[in-house]
């Protein structure tokens, strides 16, 4: 027989249409199965199979290590069928006590340093499961959880882990999805288990409660905290913010006067050897005049000594300098997104993500329970016909040696089910004494007890509320405070300890620098050469310009602030306003001060300001929220935040405050939607802000929707006149009001 023809499967679609499906199940695919944790068990898919991976293949705490070859080859080949490269790191940072707050993996080889050396190949090293990760797995095996058909329907796989440790806050969770990130710093075990007591003792307790518990983030490798209470606290009500840490250093002193300074904690996530390799290429550009020698002296522990020119030299002068231009001071941020019942991403506050921990443990209790209460009724029924037999044993030999089919006349001549008659058929001969009836009795006795206390548990939810509590405990027990795993590593500055630390700071840094703080007024011409004039100047015509140049930026700052550039490439960049060029000429190229490409420009220039936010947006209409602080560039190079792809460009950097963001296109089509719809990343390409046929974006702006709405001529716009403009974001917009400004919008007074 001849083969059939095939039927080709060819269905017309709008390629846009057909775009915007695939990418849209990419992108769930991504936030849901890849880059945010569950806040249930606070674990990604990949960490969630690497545990339950290795739990069967019976790698607990007690047992014996296997090469992580063994381990990962399982994980790729059961459960994750994904690379084993990837696979490999993941398994590797669940084990590094530098990286994971409490490790999920007990190690056997070389994992990596802090350093940032690479570990050995996974044919080498070995691991199995730590007591952390038993407490996330246990009640696996009792229906605490569902489960479902792994990627090829041969095996299954917990869609979520029991989860009796709180491993969301507590070791704390990265990564980047589409259009949104995660950002959760690790935090106290114990501290997180006496606020989980708290709110499951009274659930309306409030946040300043919480907040005496939970006082801060709690890192891996300690560092001083030195933000603000009040700042920390909003962090937490929001479920957004960031920490500000510090090494930790003192000072040891030498013979004759002589002393130097030890560095024995870093910030988080800060490689030591990248760090003495910035301080020494510091040294070499002579930026720190008080510093003689640095030299690293770390074994298991970390110690950097740092050696002064002169025993006169204040060491918190030489340490600000220090914290100004290095690592030794970062910032961790807080973005609590996480995968509410692992199924819808949203932002939390701290008091939602216990409560999400809190409502997940009481449901496995539920289903614990439940569970043992089924095989308790199991065994009572098999008890029970034991028991109804042992008062006439002979009859029962009987029946079993001259019956055929011995069940049924079992089942009518004692009342048994066929459950119970399968049980006594099958029961061995030695079980007929008369000690193992007594044993009987007393099993069912205790059986029959359990199941009555189980009942009231489960109908009772503050004999739940109490078990639940007696858990947390445990785990407070075994992981809290008083543990050498547990104990608080990150020192957290009093609120006066800070003040001082940030005034002492501001004063040590102008000391330090020896920069005077003075008004000027920087000038930059459309050709992009800048200069400076002393003073706040207005705008004038004295000022002069190479010939076919004119003015493009004029603003007022200090010697002592920091100036900040967006290029049409998406790169910020940062100079130092004492080391602009001043004097009376036309000033010098910006491109000697920075490496700014030849076909990029730079769209806007403003002084930094801690704290703020920026609304960034590209020709394209894409666009998002970041944060001023992680934009500020130390070299040359920049830091690219916003992604640029060929053919469009970087076009407005403004200020983000306000409930409601503003876009404008050049196809004159305005768009108001709520500001909470753009996202806040820390680098990307962002999100559509608004949608074009044909054009481009022209500008944007975030302001306060009942303040009305202000264009470049000043004149306001009211709430009622834009209601029709106003919908969701990426819709196309409205053509723009009678008398509205062909060049946009009226922009804060920095950004103009």
């Amino acid at each position: 027989m001849g083969e059939l023809p095939l039927k080709d499967d060819i269905r017309p679609e709008p390629l846009g249409k057909a775009l915007s499906e695939r990418y849209l199940a990419y992108a769930l695919s991504t936030i849901t199965s890849r880059a945010l944790p569950d806040a249930r068990d606070g674990l990604k898919p990949v960490h969630r199979r690497l545990l339950h991976a290795m739990r069967e293949l019976g790698l607990n705490p007690a047992a014996g290590f296997k090469k992580c070859a063994r381990v990962v080859g399982d994980v790729i080949g059961k459960f994750h069928p994904h690379g084993d490269q990837a696979v490999y790191d993941a398994l590797v940072r669940l084990a590094q006590d530098f990286a994971v707050r409490y490790p999920l993996v007990e190690g056997q080889g070389n994992f990596g340093n802090v350093d940032g050396d690479n570990p050995a190949a996974m044919r080498y090293t070995e691991s199995r499961l730590t007591a952390v990760a038993e407490a996330l797995l246990t009640g696996l095996d009792e229906d605490a959880v569902d489960f479902r058909p792994t990627y090829d329907g041969e095996d299954r796989e917990p869609i979520v882990l029991p989860g009796a440790f709180p491993n969301l806050l507590a070791n704390g969770s990265t990564g980047i999805a589409v259009g949104m990130a995660t950002s959760i710093p690790p935090h106290n075990a114990g501290e997180l288990c006496q606020a989980i007591i708290a709110m499951i003792e009274n659930p309306k307790v409030q946040d300043r409660t919480i907040f005496k518990h939970v006082r801060g983030p709690d890192f891996p490798t300690g560092g001083i905290l030195i933000d603000d209470p009040a700042s920390v606290q909003e962090a937490y009500r929001t479920g957004r913010g960031s920490f500000r840490v510090r090494a930790r250093w003192h000072r040891e002193e030498g013979p004759r006067g002589a002393y130097q300074i030890v560095i024995d904690q870093i910030p988080y996530q800060v490689q030591k050897a990248k760090l003495i390799e910035r301080i020494a290429q510091l040294l070499e550009e002579k930026k720190l005049p008080l510093l003689d020698d640095i030299r690293d002296e770390s074994t298991e522990d970390i110690r950097v000594v740092l050696t002064p020119k002169s025993r006169t030299a204040e060491p918190e002068i030489l340490m600000e300098q220090l914290f100004r231009q290095t690592d030794l001071e970062t910032r961790i941020s807080l973005n609590l997104n996480v995968l509410d019942m692992g199924v819808t991403p949203r932002v939390m506050s701290l008091r939602e993500a216990l409560q999400a921990f809190i409502d997940h443990r009481r449901e496995v209790l539920g289903r614990r329970t439940r569970f043992r209460l089924a095989k308790i009724a199991d065994r009572l029924e098999v008890l029970e016909g034991y028991l109804a037999v042992y008062l006439n044993l002979d009859k029962v030999i009987k029946i079993i040696r001259t019956e055929d089919e011995p069940k049924p006349k079992l089942m009518a001549a004692f009342r048994l089910t066929d459950r119970q008659a399968e049980a006594i058929l099958n029961m061995r001969l030695r079980a007929l004494r008369k000690l193992e009836e007594m044993q009987i009795r007393e099993e069912h006795t205790a059986l029959t007890k359990e199941q009555k206390e189980l009942t009231k548990l489960l109908g009772s939810e503050r004999q739940q509320s109490e078990k639940l509590i007696e858990e947390v405990r445990d785990i407070d027990r075994r992981f809290g405070l008083k543990t050498d795993l547990g104990a608080r590593r990150t020192e957290i500055a009093r609120a006066e300890d800070v003040e001082k630390i940030l005034a002492v700071a501001e004063e040590l840094a102008e000391l330090a620098t020896a920069v005077p703080k003075e008004p000027i007024t920087i000038v930059c011409s459309e050709k992009l050469w800048i200069r400076t004039v002393k003073g706040h100047q207005e705008e004038n015509d004295s000022v002069k310009y190479r010939e076919g140049d004119k003015r493009k930026f004029w603003l007022h700052a200090q010697t002592t602030d920091r100036l900040m550039l967006f290029a049409t490439d998406g790169r910020f960049f940062t100079l130092d306003c004492a080391k602009l060029p001043g004097g009376r000429g036309l000033g010098e190229p910006l491109r000697d001060f920075i490496d700014l490409p030849p076909e990029a420009d730079i769209t806007i220039m403003f002084v930094h300001q801690e704290g703020r936010k920026l609304l960034l947006a590209a020709t394209s209409g894409h666009g998002f929220i970041t944060n001023e602080d992680e934009a500020v560039a130390m070299t040359r190079s920049g830091k690219r935040v916003m992604n640029v792809p060929p053919n469009v460009e970087a076009l407005v950097c403004t200020l983000a405050e306000g409930n409601s963001v503003a876009v404008l296109g050049k196809n004159r089509k305005l768009l108001v939607f709520p500001a909470d719809e753009a996202p806040e990343l820390a680098r990307g390409r962002g999100v559509i802000l608004q949608r074009y046929s044909e054009g481009e974006l022209a500008d944007v702006v975030m302001y306060n929707w009942k303040e009305g709405l202000r264009d470049a001529n000043g004149r306001t716009f009211s709430a009622s006149e834009l209601k029709e403009y106003r919908g969701a974001r990426a819709q196309a917009g409205r053509v723009t009001p009678r008398g509205f400004a062909a060049k946009g919008f009226e922009k804060p007074e920095d950004f103009r």
